[in-house]
Protein backbone atom coordinates (compact mmCIF):
# COMPACT_ATOMS: atom_id res chain seq x y z
CA UNK A 1 0.00 0.00 0.00
CA UNK A 2 1.50 3.33 -1.06
CA UNK A 3 0.89 6.36 1.11
CA UNK A 4 1.13 10.14 1.11
CA UNK A 5 1.39 12.81 3.77
CA UNK A 6 1.21 16.61 3.82
CA UNK A 7 3.15 19.59 5.23
CA UNK A 8 2.37 23.23 4.65
CA UNK A 9 2.17 26.64 6.23
CA UNK A 10 -0.69 27.35 8.62
CA UNK A 11 -1.67 30.34 6.48
CA UNK A 12 -1.64 28.57 3.10
CA UNK A 13 -3.92 30.27 0.57
CA UNK A 14 -7.16 28.54 -0.37
CA UNK A 15 -6.37 28.88 -4.09
CA UNK A 16 -4.10 25.82 -3.79
CA UNK A 17 -7.17 23.59 -3.63
CA UNK A 18 -7.37 22.87 -7.37
CA UNK A 19 -3.64 22.17 -7.88
CA UNK A 20 -3.75 19.95 -4.78
CA UNK A 21 -6.76 18.07 -6.14
CA UNK A 22 -4.94 17.51 -9.45
CA UNK A 23 -1.84 16.09 -7.71
CA UNK A 24 -3.94 13.83 -5.50
CA UNK A 25 -5.93 12.48 -8.44
CA UNK A 26 -2.65 11.70 -10.19
CA UNK A 27 -1.30 9.96 -7.08
CA UNK A 28 -4.48 7.89 -6.77
CA UNK A 29 -4.97 6.99 -10.42
CA UNK A 30 -1.40 6.75 -11.72
CA UNK A 31 0.75 5.98 -8.67
CA UNK A 32 -1.75 3.74 -6.83
CA UNK A 33 -1.59 5.71 -3.58
CA UNK A 34 -4.41 4.56 -1.32
CA UNK A 35 -3.47 5.87 2.15
CA UNK A 36 -3.25 9.52 3.14
CA UNK A 37 -1.94 10.84 6.47
CA UNK A 38 -2.85 14.45 7.25
CA UNK A 39 -2.37 16.69 10.28
CA UNK A 40 -4.88 18.98 11.94
CA UNK A 41 -3.11 22.32 12.41
CA UNK A 42 -3.72 25.29 10.16
CA UNK A 43 -5.13 26.11 6.75
CA UNK A 44 -2.98 23.72 4.70
CA UNK A 45 -4.04 20.69 6.74
CA UNK A 46 -7.67 21.82 6.56
CA UNK A 47 -7.53 22.20 2.76
CA UNK A 48 -5.89 18.78 2.39
CA UNK A 49 -8.57 17.15 4.57
CA UNK A 50 -11.41 18.78 2.63
CA UNK A 51 -9.98 17.76 -0.75
CA UNK A 52 -9.45 14.20 0.48
CA UNK A 53 -13.00 13.97 1.85
CA UNK A 54 -14.29 15.08 -1.54
CA UNK A 55 -12.10 12.60 -3.43
CA UNK A 56 -13.17 9.72 -1.19
CA UNK A 57 -16.67 10.00 -2.65
CA UNK A 58 -15.31 9.19 -6.12
CA UNK A 59 -12.35 7.00 -5.16
CA UNK A 60 -13.97 4.86 -2.50
CA UNK A 61 -10.90 2.64 -2.11
CA UNK A 62 -8.71 5.40 -0.65
CA UNK A 63 -8.33 6.01 3.06
CA UNK A 64 -7.62 9.30 4.80
CA UNK A 65 -6.54 9.51 8.44
CA UNK A 66 -5.97 12.58 10.61
CA UNK A 67 -2.80 11.92 12.59
CA UNK A 68 -3.06 13.55 15.99
CA UNK A 69 -0.14 15.10 17.87
CA UNK A 70 -2.10 15.20 21.12
CA UNK A 71 -4.71 12.92 22.62
CA UNK A 72 -8.17 14.45 22.10
CA UNK A 73 -10.05 15.75 25.11
CA UNK A 74 -13.63 14.64 25.78
CA UNK A 75 -14.78 13.25 22.41
CA UNK A 76 -13.25 16.20 20.56
CA UNK A 77 -13.44 14.47 17.15
CA UNK A 78 -16.79 12.74 17.61
CA UNK A 79 -18.71 15.47 15.76
CA UNK A 80 -16.36 15.52 12.76
CA UNK A 81 -16.72 11.82 11.90
CA UNK A 82 -13.14 11.69 10.64
CA UNK A 83 -10.85 8.77 11.21
CA UNK A 84 -8.01 9.66 13.53
CA UNK A 85 -4.80 7.96 14.54
CA UNK A 86 -2.51 8.61 17.50
CA UNK A 87 0.95 7.09 16.88
CA UNK A 88 2.20 4.60 19.47
CA UNK A 89 4.59 6.11 21.97
CA UNK A 90 3.53 9.70 21.31
CA UNK A 91 1.78 9.83 24.69
CA UNK A 92 5.25 9.68 26.28
CA UNK A 93 6.52 12.73 24.37
CA UNK A 94 6.39 16.14 26.10
CA UNK A 95 3.73 18.36 24.45
CA UNK A 96 6.42 20.79 23.27
CA UNK A 97 7.84 18.07 20.99
CA UNK A 98 4.63 16.24 20.04
CA UNK A 99 4.05 17.88 16.65
CA UNK A 100 7.68 17.31 15.64
CA UNK A 101 7.52 13.63 16.60
CA UNK A 102 4.13 13.20 14.88
CA UNK A 103 5.45 14.81 11.70
CA UNK A 104 8.53 12.59 11.65
CA UNK A 105 6.25 9.57 12.09
CA UNK A 106 4.16 10.71 9.09
CA UNK A 107 7.27 11.12 6.92
CA UNK A 108 8.46 7.65 7.89
CA UNK A 109 5.12 6.14 6.82
CA UNK A 110 4.81 8.03 3.53
CA UNK A 111 6.09 7.28 0.05
CA UNK A 112 4.93 10.68 -1.25
CA UNK A 113 4.83 14.08 0.44
CA UNK A 114 2.74 17.02 -0.76
CA UNK A 115 3.77 20.39 0.62
CA UNK A 116 3.03 24.06 0.38
CA UNK A 117 6.35 25.69 1.30
CA UNK A 118 7.28 29.19 0.17
CA UNK A 119 9.44 30.34 3.10
CA UNK A 120 11.44 29.04 6.05
CA UNK A 121 9.56 27.55 8.97
CA UNK A 122 8.27 24.28 10.30
CA UNK A 123 6.82 23.10 7.00
CA UNK A 124 10.12 23.77 5.21
CA UNK A 125 12.01 21.68 7.79
CA UNK A 126 9.75 18.66 7.16
CA UNK A 127 9.91 19.14 3.40
CA UNK A 128 13.70 19.11 3.65
CA UNK A 129 13.63 16.01 5.87
CA UNK A 130 11.36 14.22 3.38
CA UNK A 131 13.77 15.16 0.55
CA UNK A 132 16.73 13.82 2.55
CA UNK A 133 14.88 10.56 3.18
CA UNK A 134 14.29 10.08 -0.53
CA UNK A 135 10.55 10.68 -0.51
CA UNK A 136 8.89 11.94 -3.68
CA UNK A 137 7.96 15.53 -2.80
CA UNK A 138 5.52 17.83 -4.59
CA UNK A 139 5.56 21.48 -3.56
CA UNK A 140 2.39 23.36 -4.46
CA UNK A 141 4.24 26.66 -4.04
CA UNK A 142 6.31 25.76 -7.12
CA UNK A 143 3.26 25.20 -9.34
Amino acid sequence: MLSCTFFGHRDAPYDIEMPLRKILIDLITNQNVTMFYVGNQGAFDYIARMVLQSLQKEYTHIRSVVVLAYLPRDNQNEQNEVETLFPDGLELVPPKFAIDRRNKWMIAKADYVVTYVNRLGGASRYKELADKQGKIVYNLADI
